[in-house]
């Protein structure tokens, strides 16, 4: 079996809608489906979220200069460490990287490049229910335009039905007119949210990976059970994606 190399990166340009939370689940899953950790790259100017977790061993790239201006060019440097890592990586945007992160790939032909390396660069972008839905689908809609690469869409049901008059994306036109682009969906379920989110909630605080908390001793057995359930739920979807098996 070749060895997996795919590099994910997560774009959306609505803040707030889970972007690091998915990132490091992306991370996670890989090292548990493949047994190899990824390069982990967190480019957030204002909050470096995935460098939270130790154990994912995250990298930041920092892409303000003097002026605390985007420096686009500070990407280069990324592309360069995508190149010499052999194996997989996760680079996660923070919304305020994400209009000179699609730019700077769209112009510059980096994908391109990193296919032409035998890297597949896989776009993750998210969906929520509630007053931002329409946001949301705006940042779609510019990474498929701007972009050539497969997309894989997350749909976050923390605010809500992730749909627009009872339709979900994957009924809507949108979809249609791209579903040849669109390499899975990803439903971060709103089930059992005031339990299951603040146990959620609590990796995030504690910077623990879910593997961490099921095996440590300090929690409980009601909500390692409730993030073994969420677990597999993340890896059932994502496994087929990764491997390159769903459609």
């Amino acid at each position: 079996m070749t060895q997996y190399n795919d590099i994910h990166t997560i774009l959306q340009g609505k803040g707030g809608v889970g972007k690091s939370h998915i990132a490091s689940i992306i991370a996670q899953a890989i090292r548990a489906i493949f047994g190899t950790l990824p390069l982990s790259i967190d480019t957030d100017p204002v909050n470096k979220t995935l460098m939270r977790y130790p154990a994912l061993q995250a990298r930041g790239l920092e892409i303000l200069n003097g002026d605390n201006q985007i420096d686009s060019r500070q990407f280069d440097t990324m592309i360069e460490w995508l190149l010499e890592h052999d194996g997989p990586a996760v680079i996660d945007n923070g919304a305020t990287s994400f209009v000179p992160a699609t730019g700077y790939l769209a112009e510059t032909g980096a994908i391109d490049v990193l296919n032409s390396a035998g890297r597949r660069v896989v776009i993750h972008t998210v969906l929520v229910g509630g007053q931002a839905f329409s946001d949301t689908v705006s940042g779609l809609q510019a990474l498929l335009e701007s972009t050539n690469a497969p997309i894989v869409v997350w749909e976050n049901e923390f605010f809500g039905a992730v749909e627009k008059d009872g339709r979900r994306f994957q009924h809507s036109s949108l979809y249609n007119r791209h579903c040849d682009r669109i390499a899975g969906i990803v439903t971060l379920r709103r089930n059992s949210a005031a339990l299951a989110g603040q146990d959620i909630a609590q990796l995030g605080i504690q910077g623990l990976t879910f593997a961490e908390a099921i095996s440590s001793p300090e929690w409980g057995t009601m909500p390692k059970h409730r993030l073994r359930t969420i677990w597999n739920d993340y890896i059932s979807q994502l496994e087929p994606i990764v491997k390159g098996q769903a459609a």
